[in-house]
């Protein structure tokens, strides 16, 4: 399919992409989307919003939803490495509780396809990773949901990468079970 590799994951609907990349004595350039080789592949989406972080070693983000307006998210790595995790809260799934992780860095440049219905997160492994998403729906703030990223019923086998550093939000959030979403 062009210029993508679509690999399914042992989610249905969660896909890890592998970019084909061009490359000589100046550099490389890769396509990383192209509407017309997603929806081939049955990855339909539209997507309204590009977000971009940077995150220093150890930092987790996550795992993060929003609960009225979920948003399908397309990720990769722009610098550094990071290992990037979905958990499944479609309720009729049969995967429902379950996760998937990849890791995402500058050297494979593979990304990471999110459906709607995940809660999302990430670690940086290297000292410093800019990460980048496109998403489906807009971000609303007032909408946030999120489940502690250590919850032992999911059961995320993190990398080990020292000290972890969470926002503050990220520190308070609920377990799966208290969570109570169902996409």
């Amino acid at each position: 399919m062009g210029n993508f590799t679509f690999n399914e994951t042992k989610i249905k609907d969660v896909y890890i992409i592998d970019v084909k990349t061009y490359g000589d004595n100046r550099g490389y350039f890769m396509e990383t989307y192209k509407e017309s080789d997603f929806k081939e592949a049955g990855l339909d989406y539209n997507f309204v919003q590009d977000n971009q972080s940077s995150s220093l070693r150890g930092v987790l983000r996550g795992l993060h939803f929003q609960k009225t307006h979920p948003q399908a998210k397309l990720v990769r790595v722009l610098k550094g490495e990071v290992f990037d995790v979905a958990v499944d809260l479609r309720k009729n799934s049969p995967t429902y509780g379950q996760w998937v992780g990849v890791v995402l860095s500058e050297g494979n440049k593979r990304q990471f396809m999110i459906p709607r219905g995940f809660a999302h997160g990430f670690v940086v492994i290297s000292d410093y990773a800019e990460f980048s998403y496109k998403c489906d729906d807009l971000y609303h703030p007032e909408d946030e949901g999120g489940i502690m990223w250590n919850d032992p019923e999911i059961g995320i086998d993190w990398p080990d990468v020292g000290e972890i550093i969470l926002s503050e939000k990220d520190k308070v959030q609920p377990s799966f079970a208290d969570s109570k979403i169902e996409f």
